[in-house]
């Protein structure tokens, strides 16, 4: 029995390299933006760290975009059009497969929104950013549950180790923004009316000179001068 020649697999090994390029990517731009919203990274390094951060993102998608063509040329498969761009349609291992469609769906919006984070406000981008956790757990479910790689001892220990860091930095993340919401004075709903009496009380009534106003407080009938006839004093010396 002969053994089947790689070359008849090549559309299959390039789809396999493909996803594991991508996973490894994925899970570096996750630990490295949980580290940046942790705090661990200095603040004068911040700056090249986003920038890495989001030129990781950007290749993984790459390489996401790779391994799905790849496999929907892939004879063996016979996936398809329909079997890498619908969740859930194919016929090979359907369930981890989508699971893995929907995270790159997932991570092309999360990744292509740096680029309208102005326009949609930096308060909701960054809401919506959190949300790259779930594409790392999604990708290594689809890895773990899909891949063939996920066979291979030191593959499969080298994806469940990358959790380690990612499960402390993420809840270390969690940690450190109870601690700022815990730290800041709470709001006192009566502040704005305290201040605003202050002000009224020490602000003298004021009386503009050649006005109606102006003769309405000597007389004692009014303290506010009329609008509309506000002059300045130096007009009466002309």
């Amino acid at each position: 029995m002969t053994q089947a020649a790689p070359a008849n697999y090549v559309w299959w090994l390039a789809g396999r390299s493909a996803g594991f390029v991508a996973m490894a990517l994925i899970t570096f731009s996750v630990i490295l933006g949980l580290a940046m919203a942790a705090r661990v990274i200095p603040t004068k390094r911040r700056r090249d760290a986003v920038r890495l951060h989001q030129h990781l993102a950007l290749i993984a998608l790459g390489a996401i975009a790779a391994h799905g063509l790849f496999l929907a040329a892939d004879p063996w498969l016979k996936a398809g059009a329909k079997g890498i761009v619908v969740p859930f349609a194919i016929a090979y291992r359907p369930l981890w497969t989508g699971l893995g469609i929907v995270g790159a769906y997932l991570a092309a919006v999360l990744a292509l929104s740096f680029y309208v984070r102005k326009r949609i406000g930096v308060r909701l981008w960054r809401r919506m950013h959190r949300f790259t956790v779930v594409v790392y757990a999604l990708s290594l479910v689809h890895s773990l549950g899909s891949g063939t790689d996920a066979s291979i001892p030191l593959v499969r220990d080298a994806m469940l180790a990358s959790t380690l860091p990612a499960l402390f930095l993420f809840a270390l993340r969690l940690l450190r923004s109870r601690e700022r919401a815990a730290s800041r004075p709470p709001e006192r709903a009566d502040a704005r009316p305290a201040v605003s009496g202050a002000v009224q009380t020490r602000v003298p009534p004021v009386a503009f000179a050649g006005s109606p106003g102006a003769n309405n407080h000597v007389s004692g009938r009014s303290l506010e001068p009329s609008c509309g006839h506000m002059e300045p004093v130096t007009s009466q010396a002309n």
